[in-house]
């Protein structure tokens, strides 16, 4: 074992596990336990887990077919996202190619059916595709469009499938349609449900047993859930008096859903019965719940943790459900909940104190990725390592994160970058100015999205920060435009309100590499030499710039894709970051460089 914050890296993790609907029994978990991220089998009725994939970047992607037969997981090269499925016996045997005929792509969406019948969601640099695949036969296309979608599900009776697109011109606001799969391996429409501009519509799944489409939609500026019968034309909005973002799934009987309530970074889950309209709040304690499922007897199983809590399988029986091998996780410390005034309303931020130390602390922002998505009260164990090595850690729900309206999370749309920057900087002055933080020790750190707002924080409020950690970022916002892949290509000319070539100026303002020369803290950057999302050229324009102006950089590169799955690889990324922040700060005179500088 190694210090008490690799501990928590090392420590095995599992998935909530996903069952056969037909073989409930039969299930399919990731898991760390050997070290990297990969797909486990779980025989219910024998207890036998068996490990399904073994690749040297490790594999995220796995799906069960709906008889327990087979497990299919996506096999990509070294981490780049572009592939193929892959299946191989439950039971154990050789991998096989699951949809023969069908050339690499990145994954839009994956739906089996117990006939053997296998539907692939195809993402390439002509759009978006659906492709039928059947044993013994050729694949058969049956939905292409320039613009982006994805596959969301099969009906039981294959008769049917679901789809979110963007024919509209919009990925960041979907529409969704139905359509029905003919005999000789057609398609046809059967309905679409759009609400217009700016509002999405995501489709979760059918009802276990009939045509009823489970769809969420934020017509009153949330996400919310309702059912809709593309056959019968019938649409059924699911009003719930409760607060916060409400997503849900399906009970198994098909008479109630399983609603969870995202609000102010905590989860909390309910039952509601389509047949009364009864709304009962299930006993989960005070978090994180990041997967939920409904069982045959009517139990729930969810994935909890806290800030203070490693992660846990658990059941509304309360019973865990699933336990990993090996030695728990160190625990860490709660996280505490400020309010800031911001530009645009007031701004949620989580904070977490060192135990040791008085104010003001050294303190590093961790800015999340996505844009679409949020900080919670869950377990970090990256927050966790810096807070053990004495800083601050605070975490800032900009404008454009996702939990609190899709008015929040849209704001960003033609200043993107920028709108975020004002949340974090007024977050950043209340941090100074409560004494909280000590304003010389002041450290901006992020991955993805995060990554690209702490390069373009650094440049934009020089004098703000003592240092900036950028993990497979954004840095030249052009050249990475031309080098993603194109579903993210689609989602910046829906941020931007165009390509680089139509809005040049935004772009640019937007761009991490336009404000190098005003860059003045050391900067560290972790790059993936394969990440399709952020791609290296673009990282190393903006290191070949800061180089051109004699500006203080380090760099880290490896062997994957958009971060890596290998524990010990991980590791070293964190301590690449502690090194390199106690050095910047003045904590440590002196340390081991990573990569050049």
């Amino acid at each position: 074992m190694g210090e008490r914050w690799q501990d928590r890296f090392r420590a095995a993790r599992i998935s909530l596990p996903s069952s056969a609907r037909e073989a409930p029994d039969r299930g399919l978990f990731r898991s760390n336990a050997s070290g990297t991220w990969e797909i486990y089998a779980w025989d219910r009725t024998t207890g036998e887990q068996r490990q399904v994939t073994k690749r040297h970047q490790g594999t995220m992607s796995g799906v069960i077919d709906p008889t327990g037969t087979w497990a299919w997981w996506f096999d990509d090269t070294d981490g780049d996202e572009f592939g193929v499925w892959r299946r191989q016996p439950f039971t154990g045997g050789p991998d096989e190619t699951a949809a023969p005929g069908l050339a690499p792509s990145y994954a839009g969406g994956l739906a089996l059916g117990a006939s053997g019948a296998a539907l692939v969601g195809r993402s390439t640099d002509d759009g978006f595709s659906v492709h039928l695949s059947r044993p013994g036969a050729q694949p058969q296309t049956l939905y292409a469009h320039r613009q982006e979608g994805y596959l969301a599900d099969l009906s039981r009776d294959e008769s049917l499938f679901a789809i979110g697109h963007s024919e509209h011109g919009d990925s960041r606001h979907m529409a969704v349609r139905v359509l029905r799969l003919g005999a000789a391996g057609t398609a046809e429409a059967v309905a679409d449900l759009w609400d217009g501009p700016h509002r999405d519509l995501t489709p979760v799944g059918f009802a276990p047993d009939d045509h009823r489409l489970l769809v969420l939609h934020e017509r009153r500026g949330r996400l919310e859930p309702l059912i809709w019968d593309a056959v019968a034309g019938i649409e059924r909005e699911i009003a719930i008096d409760l607060p916060g973002d409400l997503l849900a799934g399906w009970y198994l009987d098909g008479r109630s859903l399983l609603i969870s309530q995202d609000h102010q970074a905590r989860s909390q889950l309910h039952r509601y019965d389509l047949d009364t309209g009864e709304l009962v709040s299930l006993d989960v304690p005070r978090g994180l719940v990041s997967a939920a499922a409904a069982r045959p007897d009517g139990t729930v199983e969810y994935s909890w943790s806290s800030s203070a809590r490693p992660p846990v399988i658990r059941s509304t029986t309360g019973a865990v459900v699933l336990a990993p091998p090996g030695p728990e996780a160190p625990a860490s410390v709660p996280v505490r909940d400020v309010t800031v005034a911001g530009p645009g309303g007031d701004i949620h931020a989580l904070v977490s104190l060192p135990e040791e130390g008085a104010a003001p602390h050294p303190t590093v922002f961790i800015v999340h990725g996505g844009p679409q998505a949020q900080d919670f009260d869950s377990f970090a164990p990256d927050v966790a390592a810096w807070v053990d090595h004495g800083f601050a850690v605070v975490r800032v729900n900009y404008r454009g994160s996702t939990g609190y309206g899709s008015a929040w999370r849209d704001a960003l749309e033609g200043r993107v970058g920028l709108t975020e920057l004002e949340d974090i900087k007024a977050v950043r002055d209340w941090a100074v100015g409560s004494g909280l933080s000590d304003p010389d020790r002041m450290v901006l750190e992020g991955g993805s999205w995060g990554g690209y707002l702490a390069l373009l924080g650094i440049g934009r409020h020089p004098g703000d920060w003592s240092a900036g950690i950028a993990a497979v970022p954004i840095a030249d916002y052009v050249a990475a435009y031309e080098d993603e892949m194109e579903a993210l290509r689609a989602f910046d000319r829906s941020l931007f309100g165009g390509s680089p070539q139509d809005v040049p100026d935004l772009y640019r303002a937007s761009s991490p590499i336009t404000y190098a020369a005003d860059v003045t803290a050391p900067v560290l950057v972790l790059a993936g030499e394969n990440d399709p999302r952020c791609p290296i050229r673009q990282i190393d324009n903006y290191i070949a710039r800061l180089a051109e102006l004699g500006r203080p950089h380090e760099v880290h590169r490896f062997d994957a894709g958009h971060g890596s799955f290998v524990v010990e690889e991980r590791i070293r990324h964190m301590a690449a970051e502690l090194d390199f922040a106690l050095r910047s700060t003045g904590l440590r005179t002196e340390g081991t460089r990573s990569g050049h500088t």
